[in-house]
């Protein structure tokens, strides 16, 4: 707790020291990322990460706390160094497994005891792990490591040490999202294990060239034991090359301990399926199912398998929504888990013994964002606990009533900065589209705002595309950063997102410049509308499908705006094609290549590139050499239209950054240059 509270005490300072009173970039990243709450085994303590940055360093460290569940003084467990993380607790609450380096800087599982003593090490694995996790029976563990299978140019032809950058390729898939492919693949292993004490850790996928968890961003919930610990779940895409580029079909596999066996329980389910939980008599398995094959952006379906009957049904067909973070409850007659729901993401729970068709309970409704979901029963009654955020709130932990949906904070890590700083307000506003839909924009007001005086304001596009406008808090694209800098922000919910419903979302798939564009530009025309927002300084800045956005409004705007930034922003949709990794994004939401015959009409009809004629408006462009699903080539082509025709432009460069920018202080120089390019040219 020392550490933490010295934090924040040196961070207060830093605010009245320089006399600030509204958010900047400096201290958005001194703000405490909080993460990964787990409720302890018997109901009474939470685990939590805090990930805090040194912009002078130029990195950041984990550390974990505890704090009970009805509140109270948080404590850093190991209070070191070191960078901590993926902490959990062992199933008798006695232990907390966490990941952080050994001496030699491999990640490793250790343990400590509840209070923090006795860390000790439990893996000793060469190239280190990513992920772990215990049997509820507390005999098996298992966890993944990198298994390098494929040799380097200079070991096929060791006469030939110093051509070790060099790359021989046969197929897509060489690299992904902002890695070359590394040579070497995440397995699953399992190992017997006693009160800290391992066996010897057999790899459950020997000899093969696939990744589990799914990469880049998979976790520990790919990966899931049965209660009696004899057999393990886990998501895998056993496919590779160009095969794997064009195709979403992850499956899910289940292990058997006893036996060595390997069953596919989803095959014939041809889009992404993840996720699995076993129900706590081992005679289920669930998990997330999405029914279009190439899709990444379909709704995702909670699908249950009876393993007597073999039997495969989706438990919530009438529900619209995509689910997630499900687990069952002890008794297996309830599901908790969390949805996308109307701009926000919220809790629900499920009946297993309901009739088919029953409608989920939603136990949360508020303009936020839960996060998080960890969950154990007391008494026979669940305590929940989320993380939640909002736009104008970080992420901090609550305890939620399963009856009422009240939430009480228990975690203040932000507490003495963010109750420093005057705040933005965000409201809920309902546009009209052209088509006649009840489109929600999320309309954020500056510090003090004062309904007597004109504001500019930014229209934000979304990136994705199918990616919700919700009520998050990023460190990134903060609204409550630009609400501070003066400018109201418009954030429409516009066709193509999902948390609308199925319709709403899959509208886009063949119309990007289409709809979606028609709804950003209703959404601006109607807040313009108000008295208070200056129609002469509008702004419109976005990242990735938000900067292809940009790009498509730039060239047919009518004068509506004032400056453009767009951020690893898709300009020309041919070679975007040609560049991009993961294939199946663009050949669903393009419909096809663009040799196709007949050509999709996206390529002409939809770029961005084939409309720079009409480009009229000063532009900064923000592109990253190490994005590999919007290649830097889009940047730069799109920075090129714009000198050579003369439009005032900026290009901002990252070289060591992929499609975000996360470093500190790239992120404080982004800030920097966004809104010096926005004051230059809209205020």
């Amino acid at each position: 707790m020392k550490k933490i509270i010295l934090f924040i005490a040196l961070c207060f300072a830093f605010t009245i020291g320089k006399a600030q009173n509204k958010l900047t970039p400096e201290l958005l990243w001194k703000l405490g990322r909080v993460s990964e709450p787990r409720i302890s085994p018997d109901g009474k303590t939470v685990l939590y990460n805090v990930r805090t940055f040194d912009i002078a360093e130029n990195k950041g460290q984990s550390d974990i706390y505890t704090i009970p569940v009805s509140g109270g003084d948080a404590k850093g467990i190991l209070n070191s160094t070191a960078d901590e993380g993926s902490a959990r607790w062992r199933p008798d609450g006695k232990k907390i497994g966490f990941i952080t380096n050994d001496k030699d800087g491999n990640s490793q599982l250790f343990e400590v005891n509840a209070d923090g003593s006795g860390k000790t090490q439990i893996t000793s694995v060469k190239s280190g792990i990513n992920q772990f996790g215990y049997a509820p029976s507390m005999d098996n563990i298992w966890y993944a490591a990198n298994v390098k299978l494929d040799q380097k140019v200079n070991e096929i032809y060791p006469d030939l040490p110093k051509a070790e950058g060099a790359r021989i390729i046969d197929a897509l898939m060489y690299r992904h999202w902002n890695a070359w492919e590394d040579y070497a693949y995440s397995h699953v292993f399992v190992a017997a294990y006693t009160d800290g004490k391992m066996g010897v850790a057999k790899d459950i996928m020997p000899n093969e060239k696939f990744d589990s968890p799914l990469q880049p961003f998979g976790g520990d919930e790919q990966i899931n034991f049965s209660a009696d610990g004899k057999k393990l779940a886990y998501t895998c895409k056993k496919e590779s090359g160009t095969e794997a580029a064009i195709s979403t079909n992850s499956e899910i596999y289940v292990y058997d301990l006893t036996n060595g066996l390997t069953t596919n329980i989803t095959e014939g389910m041809e889009g992404y399926d993840q996720k699995p939980v076993f129900s706590p008599d081992g005679k289920k398995i669930i998990w997330l199912s999405m029914e279009t094959p190439g899709y990444e952006s379909d709704r995702d379906r909670l699908f249950v398998l009876d393993f007597a009957t073999e039997e495969k049904k989706e438990l919530l067909s009438n529900f619209d929504f995509s689910v997630d973070q499900m687990n069952f409850s002890p008794d297996g007659k309830m599901i908790y888990f969390l949805a996308e729901w109307k701009g926000t993401h919220q809790l629900f729970s499920y009946d297993t013994q309901a009739k088919a068709g029953t409608a989920p309970k939603q136990i949360t409704n508020e303009q936020a964002d839960y996060q998080d979901l960890s969950f154990c029963y007391v008494n026979k009654k669940p305590v929940i606990i989320c993380s939640r955020m909002s736009m104008v709130m970080p992420t901090e932990i609550y305890n939620v009533n399963a009856e009422n949906g009240t939430a009480t904070q228990i975690t203040f890590t932000n507490k003495t900065i963010w109750d420093a700083l005057a705040k933005p307000r965000c409201e809920k506003r309902m546009v009209k589209t052209t088509d006649g839909k009840d489109m929600l924009v999320w309309v954020m007001y500056p510090p003090d705002f004062d309904a007597t005086k004109k504001y500019p304001a930014l229209l934000f596009c979304q990136g994705g595309p199918q990616s919700v406008v919700s009520q998050a808090f990023s460190y990134r694209w903060n609204f409550s950063l630009m609400a501070s800098k003066g400018y109201i922000v418009v954030a429409p919910n516009r066709r193509g997102l999902p948390s609308f419903g199925e319709a709403w979302n899959d509208q886009i798939t063949g119309d990007w410049g289409g709809q979606a564009m028609t709804d950003l530009m209703s959404a601006i025309d109607d807040v313009s509308k108000e008295p208070y927002v200056d129609k002469n300084k509008l702004g419109c800045v976005g990242a990735s499908y938000g900067g292809y956005s940009v790009y498509w409004l730039a060239g047919h705007h009518n004068k509506r705006f004032k400056a453009f930034i767009a951020h690893c922003g898709v300009f020309n949709l041919e070679s975007e094609f040609g560049a991009t990794e993961e294939m199946f994004f663009a050949n669903h939401d393009m419909e096809g290549a663009y040799w196709k015959n007949p050509k999709p009409k996206s390529y002409d009809a939809f770029s961005p590139h084939k409309f720079v004629q009409n480009w009229d408006t000063p532009i900064l462009i923000i592109h990253n050499e190490k994005d590999f699903r919007v290649p830097l080539n889009q940047g730069m082509e799109a920075f090129t239209a714009a000198q050579l025709r003369g439009i005032p432009s900026r290009f901002l460069y990252f070289p060591d950054e992929g499609h975000h920018v996360l470093k500190p202080q790239n992120s404080i120089l982004w800030q920097r240059v966004f809104f010096e390019w926005l004051d230059k040219y809209v205020k």
